[in-house]
């Protein structure tokens, strides 16, 4: 597998195999991070991270994930560059491709991303467009994996928002990887077609199966997983009474968790979550809606079939993978064989 130099955009551009190497490299270095084993094979190495939207997990886990790699990174806000105000993406992206050896980007527009790729003569990775939210996904069948022990034939019930950045994502990412994946959603809000077209075609070659529904009951029968994410995203604050209203009836709660007929059914989200009232928005819903509980109530949220905070873990895991992979696939290969020769001794 040689994913030397290549950018991290989308899942659309990786094939299952290498999808399935990336995670088992994120496991390997968990593995490594747990027992305390020094694994900097991006020593010297710089790293723009480039966000026009703020977020806790995705800052933290590059930053830590630079750190632990060997690598310096450099976090650029939205106030600390003229990104787009006086000099246009491709030319920043071809001023800090001569500064960096690589590249991340967290922001609006997913073209935004393919620009600062095209121009910038170094690995660029998307930390979170409007289409796409690719190092997320990797958490999350890293997540799976680690917990069921496979990816393939997993029932996944994605319950909400099914035509978000994370919809979008979660539907290609299963397609790929060969899983019972369903869309529990109204019409309204069932993916593009264009997104499911293709992950039929892919599904053709993995033996993934891809159902649309509004019906709860049919979405998570039997399911393995259940997954949801806000009901707004960041930039659409004005369409909370609407989403409410649209997806009351999909909230992950325990009577839908009981309505798939197994003990062991994984609840998983990308975080951050409205799961109750105890954060600004949290409480301004709660005087505007009379809501205390959104998109999961806190019931199912805290509770053990809850692996939310595996999946905000393994973001760090699943990013240095990416990274390593796509600057220095020799050294993470070279350092993986010398530890299997260590333990085989």
């Amino acid at each position: 597998m040689n994913l030397q130099n290549r950018n991290f955009l989308t899942l659309r551009d990786f094939t299952q195999e290498e999808i399935e190497y990336l995670i088992d490299t994120s496991i390997e270095f968990k593995r490594l991070k747990k027992l305390g084993i020094p694994h900097r094979v991006l020593e010297g190495k710089n790293i723009a991270l480039l966000f026009e939207k703020p977020s806790t997990r995705t800052r933290c886990a590059f930053v830590v994930a630079c750190v632990d790699l060997g690598a310096q990174p450099e976090y650029l806000g939205k106030a600390d560059v003229q990104f787009g105000k006086k000099e246009s993406v491709e030319d920043t992206a071809i001023v800090l491709g001569r500064m960096f050896d690589g590249i991340e980007f967290r922001g609006f527009k997913h073209e935004t991303v393919e620009k600062l790729a095209k121009s910038a003569g170094v690995p660029v990775w998307n930390g979170l467009t409007d289409l796409y939210h690719p190092t997320q996904i990797l958490a999350d069948f890293m997540t799976i994996k680690e917990k069921l022990g496979h990816l393939k034939g997993v029932k996944f019930a994605y319950v909400g928002d099914a035509r978000n950045n994370m919809g979008n994502s979660l539907l290609i990412g299963a397609a790929k990887m060969g899983m019972d994946f369903r869309a529990v959603a109204p019409k309204e809000l069932f993916p593009s077609s264009e997104m499911v077209d293709y992950a039929r075609e892919i599904a053709k070659e993995t033996g993934a199966t891809i159902t649309l529904t509004e019906d709860v009951q049919e979405g998570v029968q039997d399911a393995d997983v259940i997954y949801t994410d806000v009901w707004v995203s960041m930039g659409e604050e004005e369409k909370f009474e609407e989403r409410i209203t649209m997806l009351k009836p999909y909230q992950v709660n325990q009577q839908m968790l009981s309505m798939t007929g197994k003990d062991h059914t994984i609840f998983m989200h990308c975080l951050p979550a409205f799961h109750d009232d105890e954060t600004t928005v949290g409480h301004e819903i709660y005087e505007k809606y009379g809501l205390t509980e959104m998109e999961v109530s806190d019931e199912v949220f805290r509770s053990k079939n809850s692996v939310v905070f595996d999946e905000a873990e393994n973001r760090m895991h699943t990013i240095k993978a990416v990274m390593a992979t796509t600057l220095a696939e020799g050294d993470v290969n070279e350092l993986f064989k010398r530890r299997e020769l260590i333990s085989a001794t």
